[in-house]
């Protein structure tokens, strides 16, 4: 494999998705593919710093503008120190959130507009997107029931967020779907984790077929 692949699992809180990417990777390298696994915000030093002052419970203050150009920031470092260099070694990325998350966040539940939100990110990422993302998809009441029944999981400031919140949010990702049908495939993640499990390794097998890539297990 010489180009690499972009895969990003997007969903509210309490979607699962950090569970479903290990899973998803460890299949993966049981294939023989060379897997990087990161996340957003984050994934290295300052980035990780910037989801520090973005998620604080304490930060309650934020205004959402600051939220949306902390998120942009954190993106770009992450996609030039991180994401850009594995795809050029080859490997498939997975990354755990990445520009729909902004879109659905801050542009919709925000209220600040997916159309501003997706240029302030244009600016950030130039044109590298996802080749494929999985739209983990979880009523919000849901989610959140699950965050709470979690006690090994950080609290952060959105879990706090009031429940319509959270339900604008799935409102966005439902937005984002239809600007984007030919990347996203939605998957209800209200289902045992092994089952989304097995459906996200079909939509994934199926992709890569797309790319030339055929995963023997």
């Amino acid at each position: 494999m010489t180009k690499g692949v972009f895969i990003t699992l997007e969903g509210g809180e309490g979607a699962g998705k950090s569970s479903i990417i290990l899973r998803i990777a460890e299949w993966l390298r049981h294939a023989g593919i060379e897997v990087v696994v990161t996340r957003e915000p984050g994934g290295i030093r300052i980035a990780e710093r910037i989801r520090e002052v973005i998620l604080n419970p304490e930060h309650t203050e934020m205004d959402g503008r600051t939220e949306a150009l902390l998120y942009a920031a954190a993106r770009r470092q992450h996609l030039v120190e991180k994401v850009v260099p594995a795809l050029q070694r080859g490997c498939v990325i997975l990354c755990d959130r990445f520009i729909d998350s902004s879109l659905a966040y801050q542009g919709h539940a925000r209220g600040i507009g997916i159309d501003e939100i997706w240029s302030i990110n244009r600016f950030a990422i130039g044109d590298v997107m996802p080749d494929m993302t999985l739209y983990l998809d979880v009523p919000p009441e849901v989610g959140l029931k699950r965050i709470r029944a979690n006690g090994e999981r950080e609290i952060n400031r959105l879990d706090l967020e009031a429940s319509r919140f959270h339900e604008m949010v799935q409102e966005g990702y439902n937005q984002v779907l239809k600007l984007y049908p030919d990347r996203i495939v939605r998957i209800d993640a209200s289902q045992a984790i092994e089952e989304v499990f097995l459906e996200s390794c079909r939509v994934i097998g199926r992709r890569m077929k797309e790319f030339g890539i055929h995963l023997s297990n």
